[in-house]
């Protein structure tokens, strides 16, 4: 096969969580640009509305759903549409996250307990209703949204955010775990985990942290909206087809400080 043929889409149908706006709506496009039909859900129907009419202006279909990821009933139906209109689901992108800022001592139960469930149980119910399907089928691709922040103990004054870090630590286990489980099906599960990228969520740690989070990024800039891109289609792609239970990450290099 030709090198730009590995990279190709067309034909295939992704699913993208979270993927109404930020990091989400940069991956859904990126899909599109590629060839890949895409569905786009999250709890903000009115965003996902938006997107789906960015993605279907790239000459591709699009569907936009509703979704709480913590909901089971909400998971199914997503997957149950999307089989429905397309036949197959070829990509899984578990994007949509949550976090809490507060220190250790002062977090709200409430509060650890959304972001991980969002976060890691939202990531599990997906990957399960889809990883269903990606079964039946023989083959797939499930790539999940991990972080920098999940790679060990960030600085209290930039993130003080010790429910997301745990919650993205343990969506690089499930990756790995589930790379493993589920390689006998054909199925590729692998994570990317992103440094700063100007997003919603990202807003206030960056506006209060900008000068020492760019301090400890080598290439000296935020991600940009081109930035993922590469990474998610190389994950989504018959380029990766021997590549699975890996962690590819995409920060400017700030992880490689000591």
């Amino acid at each position: 096969m030709h090198a730009l043929e590995l990279f190709r889409l067309t034909g295939k149908t992704a699913i993208v969580t979270g993927g109404g706006r930020g990091l989400g709506e940069q991956i859904a496009i990126g899909l599109a640009e590629a060839g890949a039909n895409v569905v786009v859900c999250s709890r903000k129907l009115d965003a996902c509305e938006a997107v789906k009419e960015k993605l279907e202006a790239l000459g591709v279909q699009s569907l936009a759903l509703p979704c709480d990821v913590t909901n089971i009933d909400d998971v199914n139906a997503v997957v149950e549409q999307t089989v429905a209109t397309f036949g197959r689901i070829d990509i899984l992108v578990n994007n949509s996250g949550a976090t809490w800022g507060a220190k250790v001592e002062d977090m709200p139960l409430e509060a650890w307990q959304k972001v991980l469930d969002v976060n890691i149980t939202g990531t599990f119910l997906m990957s399960q209703a889809v990883g269903k399907v990606m079964i039946k089928q023989g083959e797939g691709k499930i790539i999940n949204i991990a972080s920098v922040a999940g790679l060990g103990g960030t600085n209290p004054n930039v993130m003080n955010t010790i429910a997301y870090n745990t919650s993205k630590g343990a969506v690089i286990t499930f990756t790995k775990d589930l790379a493993v489980k589920w390689g006998e099906y054909g199925i590729c599960v692998n994570a990317i985990a992103p440094g700063f990228f100007p997003t919603k969520m990202s807003k206030v740690v960056i506006e209060r942290g900008k000068e020492q989070i760019l301090a400890n990024i080598p290439l000296k800039r935020f991600g940009g909206e081109d930035d993922l891109k590469g990474a998610v289609l190389f994950f989504a792609s018959n380029a990766s087809n021997f590549v699975t239970g890996s962690l590819l990450v995409v920060d400017g290099g700030s992880h490689a400080y000591c």
